[in-house]
């Protein structure tokens, strides 16, 4: 009777570590590296293979080729034919670091590395110089599309929770099956044009 009982909490306690690991994945490696960057919680190691893009009707005004980023919408429209665009859902910047403007695309990466700014070096004096390319917590992901001759960019992110988010320094995050997807699509050159305002309908 007695070693029933104890077979009884083994297979209790199997289940419960079982249940415990669905309810609280392992978290992201950035997240321990990083924790002042990112505002989410959960998720698993790496960018997964999380998507969110759809085909959408889209204004007939935007040339085609055109990205247009609404920060409102919290999602980057590729326009790809008059008339339609591919929407793919972003980590949006915080009020601090929101911006508006049109640049072009200037540079494409894949497996870029990051090198955070003086200001976040500040701000989480933790923050490591420097993280490769290609390493599992760089926050810029497998791709980057580089705004201009400024510091933002297009990428994606090794903590997938985040995009949907208000969480960014002034970056566009997406998914990282999301920004391949992009970059196989976007030309150097391209217009990017950002607005705080809604776009879709």
């Amino acid at each position: 009777m007695k070693r029933f009982a104890w077979l009884k909490l083994a297979v209790a306690a199997v289940a419960a570590a079982g249940l415990l690991s669905t309810m609280a994945p392992p978290e992201a490696a950035a997240q321990g590296l990083f924790p002042g960057l990112f505002g989410g919680g959960g998720g698993g190691r790496g960018g997964g293979m999380q998507t969110g893009r759809r085909e959408i009707g889209f204004s007939p005004k935007y040339g085609r080729g055109t990205i247009i980023v609404s920060f409102a919408d919290r999602r980057l429209y590729y326009v790809h034919k008059k008339g339609g665009a591919m929407g793919y859902p972003i980590g949006v910047p915080t009020g601090r670091a929101t911006w508006a403007g049109t640049l072009r695309v200037s540079r494409k990466a894949v497996n870029p590395g990051w090198t955070p700014t003086a200001r976040m070096r500040r701000e989480n004096p933790k923050l490591p110089g420097h993280v490769k390319g290609g390493d599992r917590r760089n926050p810029l992901g497998v791709r980057a599309l580089y705004l201009g001759a400024t510091l933002y960019r297009i990428h994606g992110t090794d903590a997938p929770w985040t995009i949907g988010q208000v969480v960014t320094s002034g970056c566009i995050r997406l998914y990282n099956n999301d920004v391949i997807d992009l970059y196989k699509r976007v030309r150097i050159g391209t217009k990017v044009i950002v607005t705080n305002r809604r776009v879709a309908s």
